[in-house]
């Protein structure tokens, strides 16, 4: 069985910087694609920034403010956040394609909630 842990989200000013993490756990052969998507109040789930070994991808609304990483030793993948903007806030999830015994499926955190408000 496979996990996936988001940590790091909150209440921050506008301007101001978040950083989240999501670690995988469980039956790991090797990890795909991971990455982050967003789901505001009354609006659909979008891709944030997604990072694979070919490199990364941006919403163009996040583009210059945040930056996606990963530590593949860690099975963990960042989103450092800033100059927050309030349409920012929505419930942040994240996403990782990996291979396990079983096969390769797609896998969903629980949710993190980031808030960006004065």
């Amino acid at each position: 069985q496979v996990q996936l842990v988001e940590s790091g989200g909150g209440l921050v000013q506008p301007g101001g910087s978040l950083r989240l993490s999501c670690a995988a756990s469980g039956s790991i052969f090797s990890i795909n694609v991971m990455g982050w998507y967003r789901q505001a109040p009354g609006k659909q789930r979008e891709l944030v920034a997604v990072i694979a070994s070919g490199g990364t991808n941006y919403a163009d609304s996040v583009k210059g403010r945040f930056t996606i990483s990963r530590d593949n030793a860690k099975n963990t993948v960042y989103l450092q956040m800033n100059s927050l903007k309030s349409e920012d806030t929505a419930v942040y999830y994240c996403n990782a394609n990996i291979a396990t015994p079983r096969g390769a499926y797609d896998y969903w955190g629980q949710g993190t909630q980031v808030t960006v408000s004065s």
